[in-house]
């Protein structure tokens, strides 16, 4: 354990150590070349596995029913209105799926400063957001089309775009790009005033 505690704080870290040098590991007290090999494995099997959980990890998003797979779990049955936010990155991989809200029975306030706040935070490349009808319907009310009408103008000034705004019913679910919606409010925050 001293060897270890010694070996991380001489090369600062796992990075340091990984990138070290058999031959530089060589001088260090206790580091046989067996040792080394055991190490320098070791640490290829951390790397490897890494990126295989990120990979794993990070679904890729080509649907409205990806978001509905990956959120309906967390949303569906709810008894008050909660919202979601769906971040992801420049290949539609999710990047965090996250409570944004959680409301009564008829809404979840949704603030743009949060959604953007949380983008920069996680590096976002694009969002979704998600949201429970508690009644049952996904039909959107007109608070969810004007919500979803300024988030993707919001959206569109930032550069973080809005992918989709989906909402979820009891069995069926409404998706805003899946209905053009989402192109038309961006067309929409395009046109010159």
């Amino acid at each position: 354990m001293d060897l270890a505690r010694g070996l991380l704080a001489d090369w600062e870290g796992l990075p340091g150590l990984e990138a070290a040098e058999a031959a530089a590991l060589a001088g260090v007290r206790g580091l046989g070349p067996a040792k080394i090999a055991q190490l320098k494995a070791a640490l290829e099997l951390g790397r490897r596995l890494l990126t295989e959980l990120e990979r794993v990890a990070r679904p890729r998003i080509g649907s409205s029913q990806d978001v509905v797979e990956l959120a309906a779990p967390r949303l569906r049955g709810l008894q008050q209105e909660r919202c979601d936010l769906l971040l992801l990155n420049g290949g539609n991989e999710v990047v965090t799926l996250e409570s944004l809200s959680e409301g009564s029975l008829t809404e979840s306030p949704i603030y743009p400063r949060e959604i953007v706040a949380r983008a920069n935070r996680y590096h976002a490349a694009a969002f979704i957001l998600i949201h429970n009808h508690p009644s049952g319907h996904s039909q959107p009310s007109a608070g969810d089309r004007q919500l979803t009408q300024d988030l993707v103008l919001a959206g569109e000034l930032l550069r973080i775009p809005m992918v989709d705004h989906v909402i979820l019913g009891r069995r069926d679910h409404f998706s805003f790009a899946d209905h053009g919606l989402i192109d038309e409010y961006r067309r929409r925050a395009r046109r010159p005033a």
